[in-house]
């Protein structure tokens, strides 16, 4: 092997390497601030952004950065306990559920644009929904299995594991997603920025106020959410939805408004319903208005090239029509071929 292949190959063990420190600190830092939303023996969240870093690592580079995965959740899981053998089996939960999801999105043709409807509905659906029930099992069932949590706890806890998993790929994934396809803007008018601001500021505003009513005002996000898909797509949308789902979030982690009253069990299924209904929304609708200004675009760009080409053979008739030897040429052929 040359000098430069040599060369070639250490920097590509060193990029790997970088890569995959890279995604075990992301992942340990997430998980830790996830752990602070925690509601069953200190380890287990109705938020857990681990799980949305980790599928987006795969869809990005592969199945090789498993390990990567596998690592990252093993340091967040050692400290929690409750022992090394539970810890290696909740490790390969939170590894196999979003290697699971990438298999299923991968089956399906999934796109990282977002930017198909068929892409939002299989992230939601078999991303989050379907993908994270592997580790909400194992886990739940391994908490069990350690005498660590009682047997009748199993639903309560797995409907929280099973929720904070999948908000981590509702919420988490799309950002990074649309965060990967941002570009810096150019020539935007400051009535564009205001828009933004006052979107982003009016959906905090509304969820905060929808989560600590006594009323049930959940259902007043929607409208900021079709605003932001409308105007300014994944990049708008995912935003929001991370700002509602945050909220929510929140206020069901305390008890509060909509939540109050209510057992775990009960509180994590108006939490999956309002998350999910939210990042259904706002995926669904990014992909709808991308595929239609996609289409106009194709439609403009078709219309464009016609134009120039009907202007190109324009001249040409001109010049026949004005030209009477030609003309009289062009009689003539008709004649000859003429039966």
């Amino acid at each position: 092997m040359t000098d430069a292949a040599h060369g070639a190959l250490r920097r590509q063990y060193a990029v790997e390497g970088l890569r995959v420190a890279a995604v075990v600190a992301a992942y340990y830092v997430s998980g830790k601030i996830g752990l602070q939303q925690e509601l069953v023996r200190g380890q287990v969240t109705p938020f857990w952004p681990p799980t949305g870093i980790a599928l987006v690592v795969l869809l990005l580079w592969g199945l090789r950065m498993w390990p990567a995965v596998a690592l990252g959740a093993f340091l967040v899981n050692v400290t929690l306990g409750p022992s090394i053998l539970p810890v290696l089996a909740i490790t390969a939960g939170n590894t196999l559920a979003p290697v699971f999801a990438f298999l299923l999105l991968r089956r399906v043709g999934f796109r990282i644009t977002l930017d198909r409807l068929q892409d939002a509905l299989a992230l939601v659906f078999l991303g989050a929904l379907i993908g994270m029930v592997v580790s909400a099992t194992v886990g739940t069932g391994v908490l069990v299995a350690a005498d660590a949590l009682a047997a009748d706890d199993f639903w309560p806890t797995w409907s929280v594991w099973w929720t904070g998993d999948a908000m981590g790929v509702l919420v988490v994934a799309p950002l990074l997603l649309a965060a990967r396809e941002a570009r810096r803007p150019r020539r935007v008018s400051a009535l564009r920025w205001a828009e933004a601001v006052a979107l982003l500021g009016g959906t905090a505003a509304v969820s905060v106020l929808a989560t600590h009513s006594r009323v049930d005002l959940l259902f007043l996000v929607v409208p900021f959410l079709i605003w932001a898909a409308f105007r300014f797509q994944l990049a708008g949308a995912a935003p929001c939805v991370l700002i509602a789902s945050m909220i929510t979030i929140h206020a069901g982690a305390t008890g509060a408004g909509p939540f109050a009253g209510h057992d775990l069990l009960a509180q994590m299924v108006i939490l999956q319903a309002f998350n999910g209904t939210v990042s259904l929304t706002a995926l669904l609708l990014s992909a709808i208005i991308t595929e239609r200004n996609r289409t106009l675009g194709e439609i403009e760009r078709v219309c464009e090239r016609l134009t120039e080409a009907l202007s190109q053979l324009a001249p040409e008739e001109t010049l026949d029509r004005s030209s009477p030897s030609r003309a009289g040429e062009r009689d003539h052929r008709r004649e000859r071929h003429r039966p």
